[in-house]
């Protein structure tokens, strides 16, 4: 996946995916489509350099094929493969 800059008050990965690993504030971690309660009004990351922010965050990295060519183009993006992604559920 080609890196790019990560775009200016998108955060589509801080609201789209969920995040099962403890995040301040989110003990037991985020559910999909709910936004982080790290992000600030301008959607920017309190933790981000901080040992206490979660380890899938920091390995994140923007680039094409997430991110795409617009914020909601990325939150499309990322939703789709919270649901390709996501365990099945037993339905019986």
């Amino acid at each position: 996946m080609k890196t790019m800059e990560c775009r200016t008050d998108c955060a589509a990965c801080c609201i789209a995916p969920s995040i099962s690993s403890a995040i301040p504030g989110m003990v037991n971690g985020k559910p999909a489509g709910i936004r982080c309660i790290q992000l600030t009004d301008d959607n920017r990351c309190r933790i981000f350099g901080s040992d206490t922010r979660p380890r899938v965050c920091s390995s994140l990295q923007p680039g094409f094929e997430m991110c795409g060519s617009t914020a909601a183009e990325a939150m499309a993006r990322l939703a789709e493969w919270e649901l390709l992604t996501r365990p099945e559920r037993d339905i019986s």
